[in-house]
């Protein structure tokens, strides 16, 4: 199966780190993510792949939204925090199990938030530099909409 943009094969590891951002940015980089990748249903695939593993539900990994709607944060590979330097955003451990253990568990892995994409719909976590360049192209989307006001 080939590599598809944005998941990162063979991250089995269930731990991650979650990058944040406003939800504007954050719902505008899930929209962009998902034109871009082509949501399909699990198992599903595009010229013949097959299904299962990273990438096989589409280009993005789980998302997830706090209570108050003002934060969106994307579960990214372990490791990503201590590189991350996007102004406007922040990348720390998730702390507690992983996806796929907060997937059967039916819980998101940060008390306090809910799925917005869950970890059974999606990629097993989003690569960061597809992460960083969809931030970087809704950030933009939205000073150009802001201006136009």
């Amino acid at each position: 199966m080939r590599r598809e943009q944005g998941a990162v094969p063979g991250h089995g590891s269930g731990r991650c780190d979650l990058v944040t951002v406003p939800a504007r940015q954050g719902l505008e980089a899930v929209d962009i993510l998902r034109r871009r990748g082509g949501q399909r249903a699990a198992g599903g695939g595009e010229g013949g792949e097959g299904g299962g593993g990273a990438g096989a539900a589409g280009r993005i990994g789980p998302v997830l939204h706090d209570g108050g709607c003002d934060t969106i944060g994307f579960l990214v590979p372990a490791g990503t925090a201590e590189r991350w330097d996007l102004p406007g955003s922040a990348c720390v451990r998730a702390p507690g199990a992983g996806t796929r253990q907060a997937a059967a568990a039916g819980a998101p892995p940060v008390d306090g938030t809910g799925w917005l994409l869950p970890p059974d719909s999606v990629a097993e976590v989003t690569d960061p530099a597809v992460l960083r360049a969809a931030l970087g192209e809704a950030g933009r989307l939205i000073e150009a909409v802001d201006r136009c006001r």
